[in-house]
C-alpha cells in the first residue's frame, strides 16, 4: 500500500479529538497510543507494526478532513469513503487491492426498546498491518476493546484480523440483552391481548411497533450473518487461516440471532391474529347482547303496537285491570324469554360454564 503524507496544516499536525491512533510495536510489552495524525504515514511503512485509527464522526465539520485522510493516506477506493461519511448503509464487505472493507451494525442498547429497533453503523477496514474503523455514534464494543489492549497486547501481537475479531465480537454479543427483551415483550403483549376487554388501537400499535422491530432485526441480522459467514471461510486473504475459527464463531453467534428474530416473527404474526380473532370474539358479544335485547323488546313492542292502535272496540281496553294484566303479560314474557336464552347460554354464563356448554356443543355435533 502506497503512503503519502497528509497535508501539512497546523489542524492536521495537532492530535485531532475525533481520531485515536493505537500502535503495537512488534515485541512490545505494551500498545502506545497518543499520536497525531501528521505521523501516521510514518507508523504504517514500518510492516512490523500495527496500527488501529479509530475515527469518531460527530462532528460534521471534521467529516472533510477524515475524507481526505482516508483518500490521501491509505489511498481508500472513495466510493468506499463515501459510504463511511454516509452511514445509511446494509451490511457488507468487499474485497480490494490491498485490504478489505466492510460494514456491520450494532446495536443502540440505551435507545433500543422491542417497540423501536435502533442501530448504529460500524464501518472499518482490514489491512496488513492496520485496522480502521468509523463511526458516528460511540461504540461500546470498540470502548472495550480499547480498555482490553491498554491493559494486555495481546490481542494484537495476534494481527490485525483478530483485532477486528475482538470488536465484532462484542458488538455481536451486544445484542443478546436486545433479543431476550423482545421475548419479553412478546410474551407480556401476548398475555395482555388475551385479557384485552375490547379491541383498543393501542394495543395493535404496540404488536406493529413490535412486528416492524423484528424486520428491522431480521433484516440487519441475516445481512450481516453473511458479511461475517464471508469473512470465516477464507475468502479474504486478510484473515490468516488461524484467525478463521474465531470469526466462525461470531457468525455462529450471530446464527442465533438470526434464528430467534425469524422465531419472533411468527410470534408477532400471531400476536396479529390473536388480536383480531379477540376484537371479533367481543364484537360477537357485543352483537349478541344487542340480539338477546332486540329479541325481548321485539314482542313487547308487538304487543303495545297492538293496543296503541286507534279502534273503538278493543275490548281489554275498558277492562278494569286490563292495564296490569299487560303489563303483568309483559313481565311474564321477559322472564320467560330471558330464561330460555340462559338455558341456551346465551345470557348470564361465567367463562367456565360456556367451556362446558361448548364442548356439549362439540360433543353433539
Amino acid at each position: 500500500m502506497v503512503v503519502e503524507n497528509l497535508i501539512s496544516t497546523p489542524f492536521m499536525a495537532d492530535k485531532a479529538p475525533f481520531a485515536e491512533i493505537f500502535v503495537y510495536r512488534d515485541g512490545a510489552d505494551r500498545i502506545e497510543e497518543g499520536f497525531s495524525l501528521d505521523e501516521l504515514p510514518t507508523l504504517l511503512e514500518d510492516r512490523s507494526n500495527l496500527v488501529w485509527l479509530d475515527l469518531r464522526g460527530e462532528d460534521v465539520n471534521d467529516h472533510k478532513v477524515i475524507e481526505e485522510l482516508l483518500i490521501r493516506v491509505f489511498r481508500f477506493h472513495h466510493l468506499t469513503v463515501e459510504d463511511c461519511i454516509e452511514t445509511r448503509n446494509q451490511p457488507k464487505v468487499e474485497a480490494f487491492p490491498g485490504y478489505l472493507f466492510f460494514i456491520v451494525h450494532g446495536v443502540t442498547p440505551d435507545k433500543t426498546t422491542p417497540t423501536d429497533f435502533v442501530t448504529k453503523e460500524l464501518d472499518g477496514y482490514l489491512g496488513e498491518n492496520f485496522v480502521v474503523t468509523f463511526h458516528l455514534e460511540r461504540f461500546r464494543s470498540v470502548k472495550e476493546v480499547k480498555t482490553l489492549i491498554r491493559s494486555t497486547p495481546l490481542p494484537c501481537q495476534r494481527g490485525p484480523a483478530f483485532l477486528l475479531h475482538q470488536i465484532l465480537d462484542r458488538l455481536v454479543d451486544n445484542y443478546n440483552p436486545v433479543v431476550d427483551e423482545f421475548n419479553e415483550q412478546i410474551e407480556l403483549i401476548e398475555d395482555e391481548v388475551l385479557l384485552m376487554q375490547n379491541g383498543e388501537s393501542s394495543m395493535l400499535e404496540r404488536i406493529m411497533d413490535v412486528r416492524r422491530s423484528v424486520a428491522r432485526l431480521k433484516r440487519i441480522s441475516t445481512r450481516q450473518r453473511e458479511v461475517l459467514y464471508r469473512m470465516s471461510h477464507g475468502e479474504f486473504k486478510q484473515i490468516p487461516e488461524n484467525i478463521l475459527p474465531f470469526f466462525r464463531d461470531v457468525h455462529d453467534h450471530l446464527l442465533r440471532v438470526t434464528d430467534l428474530s425469524e422465531s419472533y416473527r411468527e410470534l408477532v404474526s400471531g400476536l396479529v391474529e390473536i388480536h383480531f380473532s379477540v376484537v371479533a370474539n367481543r364484537t360477537n358479544e357485543v352483537m349478541k347482547t344487542l340480539a338477546v335485547v332486540s329479541a325481548i323488546i321485539l314482542p313487547l313492542s308487538l304487543i303495545a303496537g297492538i293496543y296503541g292502535m286507534n279502534f273503538e272496540n278493543i275490548p281489554e281496553l275498558r277492562t278494569r285491570y286490563g292495564y296490569f294484566a299487560v303489563l303483568g303479560l309483559m313481565g311474564l314474557l321477559t322472564l320467560a324469554l330471558l330464561v330460555y336464552f340462559k338455558r341456551r347460554g346465551w345470557i348470564f354464563q361465567s367463562e367456565r360454564a360456556r367451556e362446558t356448554h361448548a364442548d356439549r356443543t362439540n360433543d353433539e355435533e
